[in-house]
């Protein structure tokens, strides 16, 4: 995935700034002087993967252009606790207003990030890439999808228009069609969208067969355990790339990928990962 744009960054900061602050940061206002300058420094306080500083910089800079900032780290970097990540100086309004968002943008995409490396190490020595999913919050998609490349993950999808997948719900929706679902669906998909690459999701072996007789460019093996896995990529060899889904967790994707699949797919990444600690410590 490509880095985030300046137009991205700026308006993803923007509307979570505007979120915060609303019609002022009155405890700001009331208390501290207008004039009052500051140095602060945004810390990792446990061992992570850095994502997002781009995101913290354009929180500081929106709202003083005064403000002046160092990145200690970049984004991809696996940094231990007590690593200084960014630091920055100017008008300690600005700093103490943009302080929540910026930890918010760093603390969330470092946490996929982080989560992300997790698994890819994991699968390390196989031939097995993790992939992200659509599981993703709504409007961070962008963001999380970028995380996750910090982590050394690839993208799948990035929504619903760049690739035919063909889930079990379509499936279901086509179930009286001959001479199977599957053989209708892809036919259909293929003659509308042929510059597209086509996937079928398959619960059984059964499915994989009619799937690969359908001519799919990829098959979804979904919710298999090793040996059905096994069973399908020797199915699949030089006829259709592998994708294993369905719960895979860290204790369980080597299993996954040792069965010799192309890729692992893993809601997870974006869905339950952990926002990691870091902090934002003013300079006396």
């Amino acid at each position: 995935m490509e880095p985030l744009t300046a137009e991205e960054v700026g308006r993803a900061v923007a509307l979570a700034l505007a979120e915060d602050i609303g019609s002022g940061d009155v405890t700001t206002l009331a208390t501290v002087p207008a004039g009052t300058h500051a140095s602060a420094v945004m810390v990792a306080r446990e061992s992570l993967v850095a994502a997002g500083l781009s995101l913290a910089e354009a929180a500081f800079h929106q709202l003083s252009t005064e403000v002046k900032h160092v990145r200690e780290t970049d984004d991809g970097q696996q940094v231990g606790a007590g690593t200084t990540l960014l630091r920055v100086s100017g008008p300690a309004r600005a700093l103490l207003s943009a302080e929540r968002v910026a930890l918010n943008f760093v603390q969330r995409l470092s946490g996929i990030a982080t989560l992300t490396a997790q698994f890819v190490e994991s699968v390390k020595g196989t031939r097995a890439q993790i992939l992200d999913t659509r599981k993703t919050t709504p409007g961070w998609r962008r963001l999380e999808k970028y995380a996750v490349t910090c982590g050394g993950g690839h993208n799948h999808r990035f929504g619903l228009y760049d690739r035919v997948l063909i889930k079990d719900n379509h499936l279901a929706a086509l179930s009286g069609e001959l001479p199977d679902p599957i053989a209708a669906a892809v036919q259909r998909a293929r003659a509308q969208y042929p510059q597209l690459k086509i996937e079928v999701e398959t619960d059984t072996l059964e499915q994989v067969d009619q799937a690969l007789a359908a001519g799919s460019d990829l098959i979804l093996l979904d919710n298999m355990n090793p040996v059905q896995l096994r069973l399908a990529v020797a199915k699949c060899k030089g006829r259709a790339q592998t994708e294993a889904s369905g719960g895979v967790t860290l204790a369980s994707v080597r299993a996954v990928a040792e069965a010799g699949v192309d890729f692992v797919s893993v809601g997870a990444l974006t869905h339950s990962a952990r926002a990691v600690d870091i902090g934002l410590d003013f300079q006396l």
